[in-house]
This record gives structure tokens, sequence and C-alpha cells, in this order.
């Protein structure tokens, strides 16, 4: 019978497998990463205010006194999505997914700072093949220089986002947290397109089945996977809940080498790279898991 944490990791594999699938909704759907985002963000905070006005009308209050990391939360959030799914519409989903897979190495580095424990030399370790990998994907596909770095860029914004949130899961229900994000992030996104005259979050620029995939986007990919993901950082480590988010890539470049076929194929010393940081994390994952069972 699995324990707590247990369940925790096996329920975060299934979220992990619904973020690799928005990066094939983000390919999919035609408007900018943007209003996109936005339109996410909207979407799954209407529900989540519904669902609490239904159940729980209390999740609305408490959250004053970690107003300020609400607001870098949901900022971080925000900036993070469109990063993401402008990568995507510009390098594809496997190149964009691979520099994600970086985050682990990042967050080895900044967890010390933002705990304040000791940095483990075995990390640094790992981290130098990570980053060896990454050497070989920007060699590999140096003609999408641009677009790696934006990968790139989300990528250290999803560390930050995730260490804000290891905090946030020890003082607030994952719910709320969840509420507060959501809605702060589409409120500054929308004043944003509102003070530059930024028509873009109509629904009038929706085409074609965007309205259905943005459903999709913002109930199952961001109400239901957001609350849970903040859910069990009660139960796992910032630095473990990096290394499942690094099976997205795996998932995801599947889900896109199926449904999209060659568009997404790319070099050997691509996949070369990408292995190199799926095994420099899994070691260090494995060693990690070693060390607290003695």
């Amino acid at each position: 019978m699995p324990n707590a944490r247990q369940k925790s990791i096996l329920h975060f594999h299934f979220i992990v497998f619904l973020f690799g699938f928005t990066s094939i909704l983000g390919a999919i759907i035609q408007i900018d990463a943007l209003p996109l985002v936005a339109w996410r963000m909207g979407i799954a905070s209407l529900l989540i205010t519904l669902f609490f006005l239904v159940r729980n009308p209390k999740r609305f209050t408490g959250a004053k006194a970690q107003l300020k990391w609400l607001i870098a939360g949901g900022l971080m959030i925000g900036v993070h999505w469109i990063t993401f799914f402008y990568a995507i519409k510009i390098a594809g989903v496997s190149l964009t997914l691979s520099m994600m897979a970086s985050g682990a190495f990042l967050t080895a580095l900044l967890e010390p700072l933002f705990y304040r424990r000791k940095i483990v030399l075995y990390e640094l370790f790992f981290g130098a093949i990570a980053l060896l990998g990454l050497l070989l994907i920007f060699n590999a596909e140096f003609d999408k220089l641009y677009g790696i770095l934006i990968a790139l860029l989300s990528a250290v914004l999803s560390v930050f986002f995730t260490l804000i949130n290891g905090k946030l899961a020890q003082r607030l229900p994952a719910s709320t947290v969840t509420f507060y994000e959501l809605t702060i992030g589409f409120v500054a996104l929308t004043a944003f397109c509102l003070w530059y005259n930024d028509f873009s979050l109509s629904p009038f620029v929706l085409q074609g089945n965007d309205w259905v995939y943005l459903l999709i986007l913002g109930s199952i990919c961001t109400a239901y996977a957001f609350i849970v993901s903040v859910q069990v950082m009660q139960q796992l480590t910032p630095f473990t809940i990096m290394i499942i988010i690094n099976m997205e890539p795996i998932y995801g470049i599947l889900m896109a080498l199926v449904i999209f076929g060659e568009k997404e194929l790319m070099s050997t010393n691509f996949y070369i790279g990408v292995a190199l940081i799926l095994l420099a994390i899994a070691s260090n994952g494995y060693l990690k898991s070693k060390q607290k069972s003695t």
C-alpha cells in the first residue's frame, strides 16, 4: 500500500503528463502567446472561483499575510507561460521542452540560496553533465538559438516559481494559492493589454476550435493540475518536484512526434543532449533517495 509521499509522486507524474500536453495545445491554438496565457489564467481563475463559492467560500480568505509572495508567484507563472508558449511557436515543442529539463540543474544552484542550506557537491557535478547536454543541444540546433534562449528563460522562471510555491504550500491551502496566483496573473496581463491598447484578448480573434482547446487548457490542464501540483508540495521537496517535472520533455516530445510527425524530428546530437540531461537528473535523484534511506 503506497504511503502519502508515494501517492503524491504518482499523482504528480500524471500532472506532469498534463503539463506536457499543454505544449501540444500551445502549438495547436492559433492565437499569440500573451492572449493564450491570459485566456488560460482567466478560465482557470473563473472555474476555481465557482468551485470556492459552491464548496468552501472561506478559501477566499487568509491570504493577506502572504500577499507579496502570491503576487510574485502570479507574475512569475504568467511570464513563464508566455515565454514557454512563445518558444513553442517559434522553435517547436521538442526543443522548448528539452530546455525545461535544465530546471533541475538550476534548482540545485538556487535552492540552497533560497532555503539557506549548503550546496551539495554532487549536485554541481551532475549539473555540469546537464550543462554539457545543453551545449550539445545548442550546437545541434544553433539555427534556432533565439527560441532556445526564450525556452531557457522560461525554465529559469519555472524554477523561481517552484521555490516560491514551496514556501506558500506550507502556509496556505493549495486551492487558495492557485486562485490568487492565477487571478493576479490574469489581471496583470489584462491591464498590460489595456495599457498598450492591445485588443488581442478579444474573443473575436479566436479561430476554429481555439475555444475548445482553451477550455481544456484552462480547466483540466490548469485549474485541476495547478491545485494538485501545489498540494503535492506539502509532501515533496522543490528539488524532487523538479526531478519529476523533467519527465515533461519525455511525455511532451513523444506526444509531439505522434501528433506532428516529421515536423518535430531533431538531429542525433539533440537527443544525445536530452539523454545526458535526463541521465544527470536521474542519477542525482537516485543519490538523494539513497542518502535519505540510510
